[in-house]
């Protein structure tokens, strides 16, 4: 990914929807190629901040040459609070798509989860657009009554939610929600904090299913230059020559038995 080219999207719409949360659509030819699971790095216009952020994709919207971000301000003087600034016909430096996304084709003829927590949520719902399947169950964990997305989801499978403090569907986190309902899959795709991810990988190995996972971590340059997001693999990996893998370049997604979280 290295010869992607920073790109000045525009933004076409913006509005806040949960504390903290806001949803921004952008027009960007990075989204004639985007694939569900991918991301984009948004770069910042304060000199101080040289490096972009990695924001997941949410939508994609061809067609239009669109693409959905969700994203969490987490902060004052961060890149986030900037762009939460941004207005319609802003400009702001990209590059993308970045990473490699889910492989949802392998999914066709089977019994699906669909799994998002926290900020892990948003990159799921064009994963659920896009995904043909034989039953196709999404479920997603939040902190408490703001679930963002909902009627998204809702709109294109089986919704099925937990939350922190039980306020909306089950009580706890989305394996809660998946032992309450008596859910059953052939396949897994998720992402989602590392102790969730963990919780996953780790269900999929006892009950034998096929898992794929979207990795978190803080990401430097985002193109796989750097080595500064790397997890452990059991496999070498041919450009490290050690057990590693650059989640911003050979993932964010894998295959859940190649990584150790």
């Amino acid at each position: 990914m290295a010869d992607k080219k920073k790109e000045q999207a525009m933004v076409v719409s913006q509005e806040q929807i949960a504390d903290g949360i806001f949803s921004m659509w952008i027009h960007t030819e990075a989204a004639q190629s985007a694939r569900p699971g991918q991301f984009i790095s948004m770069y910042t216009k304060d000199a101080t901040k040289l490096l972009p952020r990695p924001i997941s994709i949410c939508e994609i919207n061809k067609e239009d040459s669109r693409l959905r971000v969700v994203y969490r301000v987490t902060g004052e003087n961060t890149g986030t609070e900037e762009f939460s600034k941004l207005k319609t016909g802003d400009a702001i430096p990209t590059i993308g798509p970045l990473g490699n996304g889910f492989p949802f084709e392998a999914a066709e003829g089977k019994k699906v989860f669909l799994m998002g927590g926290g900020i892990g949520v948003p990159p799921i719902l064009e994963l659920a657009k896009q995904m043909k399947c034989d039953k196709k169950q999404i479920v997603v964990g939040y902190r408490d009554a703001q679930t963002f997305l909902k009627e998204e989801f809702e709109q294109n499978g089986e919704l099925y939610i937990s939350t922190e403090n039980g306020s909306v569907g089950t009580t706890g986190n989305v394996m809660d929600a998946i032992r309450e309902n008596g859910l059953e899959a052939d396949m897994i795709y998720a992402c989602g904090p590392t102790p969730m991810l963990r919780a996953i990988k780790q269900y999929a190995e006892e009950h034998k299913i096929v898992c794929y996972i979207s990795l978190e971590e803080r990401m430097a340059c985002g193109i796989g230059a750097c080595l500064g997001c790397v997890c452990k693999t059991k496999k070498k990996d041919a450009h490290s020559n050690v057990c590693n893998k650059r989640i911003c370049k050979d993932g964010p997604v894998f295959l859940a038995t190649e990584v150790e979280i």
